[in-house]
C-alpha cells in the first residue's frame, strides 16, 4: 500500500516517518518550499520537526498531483484548511485517513463531514489519539485509535501503519474519534490557563475530569459512543494534551494564564493551536444541540480577552449540582 501524506507540519512528518518504517516509500506533500527542500536534501524537517532524522524513503513534494499514485492518503493539514486542500488534491476514490483534529469554523462540520463533501467517492477513516509528533517521529511507544466503518480497509491500514512502536487500535466509531480529538484541544487551553495562572494541580485534575464530562455530553449528543470517548482518541488524548507544554494548545493557555493576550500569542506562532479556532464553533454547535459546556464557554471568553480571574471566578460560582 503506497502512502501519501498531505501536510508537512510536525504531525504530518511524524506520520510519514511511521509509514516509511522498514524503508517503505512515502510521498509527503508540504506547502512550504523549505520543508520540501529540507526533507529531500537533508532528511530533516528543519521548520517543524528539527533534530529528527527522517527516513531516506520519504520523498517530499510541493505538487499535489504527485499524490495521484498513492493507495491511501493521510490528511494532516490543519482542520480549517482540509476542505480547500482536498478540493485541489487528486483524491477520487482513494481512501482518506483523517489525522487533523478540529471543527470547521463557519460551518460547524467535523473534518469527516468536510472530507465527504469534498471527496464523496473516497472511503473515510480517522486516526487519532495521544500523540506528540516528536515522540512518534523518534520511535517512542505510541497507541492510537484507527476508526473506520469498512473493516477490510481498517485492517489493511492498521497493518500498513503498525510497527514495533506504533500500535493502532481498531474502532468503527468515526464520529466519536473525531469529537474526542476536537474537544480535547479546547480543554487543553483551559488546563494551560490553570498552569499559567498558578492555580495548582488540584484545579488541573478537576478540570480534566469535568472537561471529560463535557466532552462526553457533547459526543453522545452528536452520536458518538461512550466507550470511544473513554478510549485513546478521547480520554487518552485529553490527558496528554492537558499535561504538557509540548501541547500547542496547553502552551497557548499557559500564556493566557500568565496574562499575555491570546491574539499576540497566536500571532507569534508558526504552528497552529487548533483549539483556538475550534472553541467558538464548538460553543455554537453545542448550544444548538442543547449541550451545556461551561469550560468551553470559559475558553471562548479568555480568547476574547476576558480577565483570567473573572472567568475562573465565574466558573467556581456556578450553582452546585450533582456530578
Amino acid at each position: 500500500m503506497r502512502i501519501g501524506v498531505i501536510g508537512g507540519g510536525a504531525w504530518g512528518t511524524a506520520l510519514a516517518q511511521v509509514a516509511a518504517d522498514g524503508g517503505q516509500p512515502v510521498t509527503l506533500w508540504a506547502r512550504e518550499a523549505e520543508v520540501v527542500d529540507g526533507v529531500n536534501a537533508d532528511h530533516v524537517n528543519h521548520a517543524f520537526l528539527p533534530g529528527v532524522s527522517l527516513s531516506a524513503s520519504i520523498r517530499a513534494t510541493g505538487d499535489l498531483a504527485d499524490l495521484s499514485a498513492c493507495d491511501a492518503l493521510l490528511v494532516v493539514a490543519p482542520a480549517q484548511h482540509v476542505g480547500r486542500v482536498l478540493a485541489e488534491a487528486p483524491v477520487g476514490a482513494t481512501p482518506l485517513v483523517l489525522c487533523a483534529k478540529g471543527i470547521e469554523a463557519g460551518t460547524g462540520r467535523l473534518v469527516g463531514e468536510v472530507a465527504r463533501a469534498a471527496c464523496p467517492a473516497a472511503p473515510i477513516a480517522v486516526l487519532s489519539g495521544p500523540t506528540f509528533a516528536h515522540e512518534v517521529a523518534k520511535g517512542l511507544p505510541t497507541a492510537v485509535t484507527l476508526a473506520c466503518e469498512d473493516a477490510a480497509l481498517r485492517d489493511a491500514l492498521a497493518a500498513r501503519l503498525a510497527n514495533r512502536a506504533f500500535r493502532p487500535y481498531a474502532a468503527t466509531d468515526v464520529v466519536g474519534a473525531e469529537i474526542g480529538g476536537a474537544v480535547k484541544n479546547v480543554l487543553a487551553i483551559a488546563c494551560g490557563v490553570v498552569e499559567g495562572a498558578g492555580l495548582g494541580q488540584n484545579a488541573r485534575a478537576a478540570l480534566i475530569a469535568r472537561g471529560f464530562a463535557e466532552m462526553t455530553r457533547f459526543g453522545l449528543a452528536k452520536g458518538a459512543r461512550a466507550e470511544t470517548l473513554a478510549g485513546l482518541s478521547g480520554l487518552g488524548d485529553l490527558v496528554l494534551t492537558c499535561s504538557s507544554t509540548a501541547s500547542r494548545n496547553f502552551s497557548l493557555g499557559a500564556g493566557i494564564g500568565r496574562g499575555e493576550a491570546a491574539a499576540d500569542l497566536m500571532a507569534n506562532r508558526r504552528t497552529v493551536a487548533e483549539g483556538a479556532f475550534t472553541a467558538p464553533v464548538l460553543r455554537e454547535v453545542a448550544a444548538a444541540a442543547g449541550v451545556d459546556m461551561p469550560i468551553t464557554d470559559a475558553v471562548c471568553r479568555l480568547l476574547d480577552g476576558a480577565a483570567v480571574e473573572t472567568v475562573i471566578g465565574d466558573l467556581l460560582a456556578r450553582p452546585l449540582r450533582g456530578e
